[in-house]
């Protein structure tokens, strides 16, 4: 089922109700649903941190995800072919929501939800082996900072971030660009540069899809409890997961502290 407009929120004023009344029925279904919505983000990413510890802190089964290889640098944790798995599953689940989601139940949407950040936990999981925990505490304690910062900017502000968005969405690109060049390259002065450049854009995005969800709801006001609304609600949970795991593994090059050193 496409996605429509649903005005029994009150999207569409009815015969003899004014407008402040529909405008605060609006205010207050926009809140809860941001709060859906930042609740589904908050228990993903959650569900992803205790996937990546628990993998890491069990032997047996990190053995599984990755192994530690010699280099001519040194020892390095490498991915085992479960590993390779685990790290482009979390595409395919990307692919499976955005394209499939109209003929989705809202069950079936939300359990692969869950199912997403269950394997990106697992892709994850070999943070915990290359970075101390405190880094890793610390990074995610300024990038849920930083993230918070440019949310509320994206929801606060009156000004149009649709060219924002469409110039972070080109610099992306770029960014995936860089970075698939840079396997052959190793150039480590261009993998600088690739991260500054993706944590700016992905800031940027923050912003632009808090933006996008608002004025989504406001444009739409799906009915509380239908079906569109539980997709809607997971399909933004996740562009802003998404945002926030790339923020984090960006700053996490930068702030992070590895075992080894």
């Amino acid at each position: 089922m496409a996605f429509q407009p649903d005005y029994r929120y009150g999207a569409a004023p009815a015969w003899g109700r004014s407008t402040a009344v529909d405008a605060a029925a609006i205010d207050q279904g926009l809140r809860a649903y941001m709060l859906r919505v930042y609740n589904w983000m908050a228990s993903g990413l959650l569900l992803t941190a205790i996937v990546a510890y628990m993998i890491a802190s069990m032997p047996a089964v990190s053995a599984l995800f990755y192994e530690t290889v010699r280099t001519p640098r040194g020892l390095a944790t490498a991915p085992t072919i479960l590993g390779w798995i685990a790290m482009f599953a979390p595409l395919a689940f990307i692919l499976v929501l955005s394209f499939g989601i109209n003929r989705m139940s809202r069950t079936a949407a939300q359990a692969l939800f869950w199912a997403f950040c269950a394997v990106m936990g697992a892709s994850l999981s070999n943070i915990f082996v290359i970075y101390t925990k405190t880094s890793i505490a610390s990074t995610f304690f300024a990038c849920s900072a930083m993230f918070a910062g440019m949310s509320l900017y994206g929801y606060t502000t009156g000004r149009d971030l649709t060219k924002m968005g469409s110039f972070m969405i080109m610099g992306l690109i770029g960014v995936l660009i860089a970075s698939l060049i840079n396997i052959f390259l190793q150039s480590s002065m261009l993998a600088f540069v690739v991260s500054i450049i993706g944590i700016i854009v992905f800031l940027g995005l923050t912003a632009w899809d808090t933006q996008r969800i608002k004025n989504d709801y406001i444009e739409y006001a799906y009915a509380e409890g239908t079906e569109e609304a539980g997709k809607r609600s997971v399909m933004d949970a996740l562009a802003l997961y998404l945002n926030f795991i790339n923020l984090f593994q960006l700053l996490l090059q930068f702030m992070g502290s590895r075992n080894q050193d």
